[in-house]
């Protein structure tokens, strides 16, 4: 078994409980409160507002200001699937006045799929884990009610191969591999269909042009809830604590499919070690907090706040996982 150990519906909810955070940069008494380490801080956030991974950086900002920084600003480098926010992370300062906040994927998984290729994770100082989330497989109305789980879903495939496929946020992403590991897996042939983000592909599994979707848990429970989508299997080692009446794909005959995605902070390489230690405090401080934990859940995500050092050990082994991945589904950039 391959262990994944340590993206949107339209977060309308979070983005209305999100919308006092901005801006972040307002003025606050610092009387109770530690002293700051930088003045300002920038989070860079790979994504455009109003999805999870400006969701987790807000909610987590707004506790950092005042304690790491005195004023905190979430910049959104949206494009080229979060590599733009990363490339920007890496010719900033290293300082400790720049953070970029960024899903796994963009940090483990794209060094194996996008060019130039690399044998090594992106070279960024991990400061901590922020959240972890399991994926999950969901089939809409273009899928006979009647299919609940992988089998149905698997035997409706055979029988109707020009319609077989299932839809993800984007080619070389998570969500994209886990789909291609179940049709090798079954030996079903399922065509992928990738989209230009979640948003697109939702609504267009709401509408049924494409049968199934891959995505994280969290972007399918408002539409779970009103009876609009059926999720088949959650990734998880165990059941999801946000669907825990769906089978994983373990319990349904597919150990080799357990993938956590998480997202976690980071720094330039070259921040002092002391600054780095100092940010992830604030961070899991920060991330201890009940109310943010509560806020966190509503989307599907649950907080996993780390050291630097078992960031970094988490960024090595999935590295070296998602290799093997990529090369047992026989993934290359010019497929």
């Amino acid at each position: 078994m391959i262990l994944i150990r340590r993206r949107r519906w339209m977060w309308a909810g979070a983005g209305a409980a999100l919308g006092a955070l901005v801006p972040l940069a307002r003025t606050q008494a610092q009387t109770s409160l530690p002293t700051p380490q930088v003045e300002n801080l920038r989070v860079l956030v790979g994504f455009p507002p109003g999805g999870p991974t400006d969701a987790n950086a807000r909610l987590v900002g707004e506790r950092l200001r005042g304690t790491y920084a005195r004023h905190v600003i979430v910049e959104n480098r949206a494009g080229a699937g979060g590599r733009l926010a990363v490339d920007e992370l890496r010719r900033s300062p290293a300082d400790g006045a720049t953070m970029l906040l960024a899903p796994s994927s963009s940090i483990v998984l794209h060094p194996h799929v996008l060019r130039p290729l690399s044998d090594r994770p992106v070279e960024v100082a991990p400061v901590s884990m922020s959240t972890r989330f399991e994926q999950g497989l969901a089939v809409g109305p273009a899928v006979p009610a009647a299919v609940r789980d992988l089998r149905g879903f698997l035997d409706w495939a055979r029988a109707n191969p020009a319609q077989a496929s299932y839809g993800s946020a984007g080619i070389g992403t998570a969500t994209h591999f886990m789909g291609a590991l179940l049709a090798r897996d079954s030996g079903v042939e399922l065509r992928h269909v990738p989209f230009r983000g979640t948003a697109p592909g939702l609504q267009d599994l709401l509408g049924g042009h494409v049968p199934a979707f891959s995505s994280p848990v969290g972007d399918f429970l408002p539409h779970l809830r009103e009876g609009r989508l059926r999720l088949l299997a959650t990734s998880g080692p165990t059941r999801s604590r946000f669907a825990p009446e769906v089978s994983t794909f373990t319990e349904q005959g597919y150990a080799g499919i357990v993938i956590i995605g998480w997202f976690g902070f980071f720094m330039p390489s070259a921040t002092p070690a002391a600054t780095v230690q100092a940010a992830a405090q604030a961070v899991r401080q920060a991330l201890g907090q009940a109310e943010l934990a509560d806020a966190m859940a509503q989307m599907g995500l649950v907080v996993a706040p780390t050291t630097p050092a078992e960031l970094a050990a988490t960024v090595r082994d999935e590295h070296a996982a998602w290799g093997r991945i990529v090369a047992r589904v026989g993934f290359t950039p010019e497929s």
